[in-house]
């Protein structure tokens, strides 16, 4: 591999809070043996290292979670125009229906000129009453095989340099 070759290495880029979103990210990034950052920790040289990305948060207030939003505003400048045409997926960890938390993320990824290469997985877990909300999130098993199916679906595409 040259030096100015990227690895073609998946990077899951998550932030949990009930736990839901955490249990999402791991079984994506078992699944497709990638790197598992929590947003806060994400810097961007992790996001210029990575030829993909799956992007794992939960819906909070019917928007992107704020430590997810916070990572995307500090990295957002530093990586303009550098990360350009990339791969990404999305899950979102829902109490209602995810769909502004992902519109949000869309958004966001649009000036990084990334490209979606999956349908969104929403996992509803319909919480509406505050201790509904604060619980912790048992994620069915159903979903946590979607998410295992993305991660090594997707690393398998990098790995073949289709994505």
């Amino acid at each position: 591999m040259t030096d100015g070759e990227r690895s073609p290495e998946l990077l899951v880029v998550w932030h949990s809070r009930t736990g839901a979103s955490e249990a999402m990210a791991k079984a994506a990034a078992e699944a497709g043996k990638a790197s598992l950052v929590r947003a806060a920790d994400v810097e961007p040289d992790d996001l210029f290292d990575a030829a993909g990305y799956i992007f794992v948060a939960p819906e909070n207030l019917a928007s992107l979670s704020g430590e997810m939003k916070e990572m995307f505003d500090r990295t957002y400048y530093p990586m303009l125009g550098r990360i350009e045409g990339r791969p990404y997926a999305s899950i979102i960890a829902a109490g209602s229906d995810g769909e502004n938390a992902q519109r949000q993320l869309d958004r966001i990824v649009t000036g990084w000129r990334l490209k979606r290469i999956a349908d969104p997985i929403i996992v509803n877990f319909s919480a509406q009453l505050p201790e509904e909300i604060l619980a912790r999130k048992q994620v069915p098993q159903a979903d946590v095989k979607r998410c295992q199916e993305l991660g090594a679906g997707f690393a398998e595409g990098l790995r073949l340099g289709i994505m």
